[in-house]
């Protein structure tokens, strides 16, 4: 199996933290793409995913799965043991809640404000700064919402970690190139952030 990566995206470091806490790092191999050489926007790489994103999981039968957490579910399913995306229905109800919320109203921000204030990509979009700088109001308001939620909770989820954690901690961390970092009062949400770095998962 290959896996078609920028290592620098947040996407694909959500899939390398689930591999590796699941203990599948050495069964991928990893292809490492330029994005800001336009190295997605080639007519091979769209052949593997024709929304040109990274990642895209290239299975051994030749066949192609876009998508970070659809790359995820394909490797929980395939690897149920050390379950990260809940076991039973209310479990996997609540992660796929919170995996929802932090995909709209966090990481969806968080792109849009990189992309539409650093001009990265500025040779393929039209970058709006005012909205730009919108979401990083929004994104500033998820991080006060995760530190009151976090208060009294090891882990989004409860007690357990799971892909909610590592979504959640990979946005956080890639905010820096926003300019938004925790506060010294989220002390609830530093806590928690210092718990998940950790993790050898985190490194990767």
């Amino acid at each position: 199996m290959k896996i078609y990566e920028a290592k620098m995206a947040p996407n694909p470091r959500r899939v390398r933290m689930f591999l590796a806490e699941k203990g599948l790092l050495d069964q991928v191999a990893f292809v490492e793409l330029d994005l800001q050489r336009g190295d997605n926007l080639t007519p091979e790489f769209a052949a593997r995913n024709p929304m040109k994103k990274v990642p895209v999981l290239e299975l051994d039968d030749g066949s192609h799965i876009a998508e970070t957490m659809a790359i995820c579910r394909y490797f929980e399913e395939t690897h149920p043991e050390h379950p990260l995306l809940g076991t039973t229905p209310r479990e996997k109800a609540h992660i796929e809640q919170w995996l929802r919320w932090i995909d709209f109203y966090f990481f969806l921000p968080t792109g849009m404000c990189f992309q539409h204030t650093s001009g990265y990509f500025k040779d393929r979009m039209n970058p709006v700064k005012e909205w730009g700088e919108e979401c990083r109001v929004n994104v500033e308001k998820f991080l006060h919402f995760l530190n009151q939620h976090l208060e009294g909770r090891d882990y989004i989820c409860g007690d357990q970690f799971t892909a909610a954690d590592i979504n959640a901690f990979v946005t956080v961390a890639f905010n820096k190139v926003n300019q938004v970092r925790i506060k010294p009062e989220q002390v609830h949400l530093q806590a928690w952030f210092d718990r998940v770095k950790g993790r050898p998962s985190a490194s990767v």
